[in-house]
């Protein structure tokens, strides 16, 4: 989970507003700079609050004092608390998504490469809470039926992923590792089994503990393309999907 700053006391703080002028210069560039450090900062402090609280309990108010800023200013940047949540699930799946695909490349074999993804949702790493980034997505589901805005974002993630998963089982199939089953059907059922499998990481029932999910999916994969698989040395993640 994110480091959560303590209370601070700061001076409130006013928006800041891009330079007026011919907008060149190192000064807008500094500017656009300061304003970027601010909104992840907020961005974190969100996810923070909201991971701790739910949704639905999270108002402006309590980012702002996560942030150690004034609520004019989360408002000034996400005009909205949904805008505030969509941002923060943005920004997260991102750099997320990024750090394994980044991992990925580095993997030469394509059940490697899906190993790595089961990994990615399964595997808390350090997280000392194995569920509390699954919660993020719970609220956003939960979201997603009454909030186009939310229902947008989960669509394009979700479709990401599937499309991630099918993209390895083609390059598993062109290489002769994995046997020829429909690679659309697959990643939809992957990806199905492995949201499944986070509802149970973010209730931690203690039946379903994360490394029983990572080799259960792992199994179904193995048995489903025809590769063979064996618990291996698990690798450290910093947290779920």
């Amino acid at each position: 989970m994110l480091t959560r700053p303590g209370k601070q006391t700061r001076p409130r703080e006013t928006p800041m507003r891009e330079h007026a002028g011919d907008g060149a210069g190192q000064d807008d560039r500094d500017s656009r700079e300061i304003a970027e450090q601010r909104r992840e900062q907020l961005l974190r402090a969100a996810l923070d609050v909201v991971v701790e609280r739910g949704y639905a309990d999270t108002r402006i108010a309590d980012v702002a004092e996560r942030a150690g800023t004034s609520p004019a200013l989360v408002i000034y940047y996400f005009k909205t608390r949904d805008q505030l949540l969509t941002e923060a699930i943005t920004h997260s799946e991102d750099t997320w998504y990024t750090e394994g695909m980044r991992r990925m490349e580095q993997i030469a074999s394509a059940a490697g490469q899906l190993e790595e993804i089961v990994a990615m949702t399964c595997l808390p790493g350090s997280d000392p809470e194995p569920g509390s980034w699954w919660r993020l997505w719970l609220d956003l589901w939960a979201l997603s039926p009454r909030s186009p805005g939310v229902a947008a974002v989960r669509q394009k993630y979700d479709e990401r992923w599937r499309d991630t998963i099918r993209s390895i089982v083609l390059a598993g199939q062109e290489a002769g590792e994995f046997d020829p089953v429909d690679a659309d059907d697959f990643a939809v059922t992957l990806s199905a089994l492995l949201d499944g499998m986070a509802v149970q990481i973010a209730l931690e029932d203690p039946q379903v503990p994360p490394r029983r999910t990572y080799e259960l999916a792992m199994r179904f994969a193995a048995g489903q393309l025809g590769f063979d698989w064996k618990p291996a040395t698990l690798r450290a993640r910093t947290r779920g999907r």
